[in-house]
């Protein structure tokens, strides 16, 4: 039997979702309207990022003082075309049935909001598989900070060092890494740098792909 790690906590936009290329394209867009180009630094720097820090990128990269109204309409666009439905990702069920036929403990850990979490894991027939659901909104902190993943390593009654956790951007790498948690990455709408390489347990094309490095014991 292979020996594994006792929680497997994944983020959900670019993750378990093909939804992050949703809310970098409503990002682009509003952008466009007001006449800037944003850098590809700019989704480096807010995927997974929330609350104080999320508008602070917002007020920097748009140059503006009032980053709400631009996040506010970024969100509500981005449920709009999510009510048309959720696209899974590659590997998804099957890492989450693998994982729980093998008694690992599941959580989401997501910079949105709560509400949508739940949304997209029920319209989605998911839900069943996750015992744990902790938003960045709940927290004071967003990624790279790992108190989402400490957080939602605590709620599943274990230390961060006994998850895996699953990540496709450097915010949310970094904040894995400093957990101390088993961080693997998936990469979706930006590639891997070296930095994220020397952060990370492994590099997989999909959750297939590391589905089945687990159980060969390369994790």
């Amino acid at each position: 039997m292979v020996s594994m790690l006792k929680g497997a906590i994944f983020d959900m936009d670019g993750i378990l979702f093909d939804t992050e290329s949703i809310w970098q394209r409503n990002w682009e867009a509003m952008a466009k309207e007001r006449g800037i180009d944003l850098p590809l630094q700019f989704r480096y720097d807010i995927c997974g990022s929330a609350g104080e820090k999320l508008l602070n990128i917002v007020r920097k990269y748009y140059h503006t003082d009032e980053p709400e109204k631009i996040y506010e309409e970024v969100v509500l666009r981005g449920k709009k075309e999510l009510e048309k439905g959720t696209p899974v990702m590659k590997g998804v069920e099957e890492i989450l049935s693998f994982f729980q036929e093998n008694n690992v403990a599941i959580a989401v850990a997501s910079s949105s909001p709560y509400e949508q979490i739940q949304h997209n894991l029920e319209s989605t027939g998911l839900r069943k598989y996750f015992s744990v659901l902790a938003s960045g909104q709940q927290l004071k902190v967003s990624k790279p900070d790992p108190a989402i993943f400490l957080h939602a390593a605590k709620l599943l009654g274990l230390d961060a060092k006994e998850c895996y956790v699953f990540e496709d951007a450097l915010n949310g790498i970094k904040a894995g890494y400093a957990s101390g948690a088993c961080t693997i990455m998936i990469p979706d709408t930006m590639p891997p740098t070296e930095e994220m390489y020397s952060l990370c347990k492994g590099v997989y094309p999909s959750l297939f792909d590391a589905k089945e490095a687990i159980e060969k014991g390369e994790l």
